[in-house]
């Protein structure tokens, strides 16, 4: 980890609300390390994994809501345990020589299990968008969310700074998914189906807004390398 990890994080306003630092110092106190919730993430991802593969034989509007629901809900406690834990490390002086790879790894492979899942979410073989012929959306999304964090990995090592810049950073990427999500299970009301076409709609914008990500962060990388 960096000597200052405080300044390399991802600016989050959420960070500073008082519930946030309340549960962080409520976390802290039950003796779990800051790496065990990053770990902890894995499991919540693979549990909106187990929704998105099971929610193409769900036959009633109540389960599929149910699995829909499941998803989302996944995806914000993925998230959660990402900021939890970067604050019981940091403000609760919990800090791990390891900490930087359990920082890394298990959102590589939370990232994964969730755009995968959500890829056979769609039903269509797997996430295959007609438009641009046998694209598999999931794991696309899997593969370019991987490269956008390698490159900010990168860029952190060759200037010291850390590039979150967007469109589809990490907390624009899954708020877009859960948005999806739930707009999903609406249309099961409304409209009884049609959850597959919005999937692979915000597939899309997740995939095409992460190559813009990564461009536009090699950009910036670049130029602060020349500056």
């Amino acid at each position: 980890m960096p000597d200052d990890p405080a300044a390399n994080r991802r600016p989050l306003t959420t960070r500073d609300k008082a519930w946030a630092k309340s549960l962080a110092v409520a976390v802290a106190k039950t003796g779990i390390s800051p790496n065990a919730i990053s770990v902890l993430s894995i499991f919540v991802a693979a549990g909106s994994l187990v929704c998105f593969l099971i929610v193409p034989e769900m036959n009633t509007r109540m389960s599929g809501t149910l699995c829909w629901f499941g998803a989302a809900l996944g995806i914000q406690l993925r998230l959660l345990c990402n900021m939890i834990d970067g604050m019981v490390a940091v403000e609760c002086g919990k800090r791990s020589p390891v900490g930087g790879l359990y920082n890394e790894v298990p959102d590589r492979i939370a990232d994964t299990l969730i755009f995968v899942g959500a890829g056979y979410a769609t039903s269509v073989e797997p996430g295959v968008i007609k438009l641009f012929d046998m694209l598999p959306l999931g794991w696309s999304c899997a593969v370019v969310a991987l490269i956008c964090a390698y490159i900010r990995s990168l860029g952190a090592e060759l200037t010291g700074r850390q590039f979150f810049l967007g469109p589809q950073a990490k907390q624009h990427r899954m708020f877009v998914l859960t948005l999806g999500c739930l707009t999903c299970i609406v249309a099961l009301f409304v409209k009884g189906g049609g959850t597959h076409q919005i999937m692979l709609g915000v597939l899309s914008v997740i995939f095409f807004g992460t190559i813009i990500t990564c461009g536009r962060r090699l950009v910036a990388i670049s130029a602060a390398l020349r500056g």
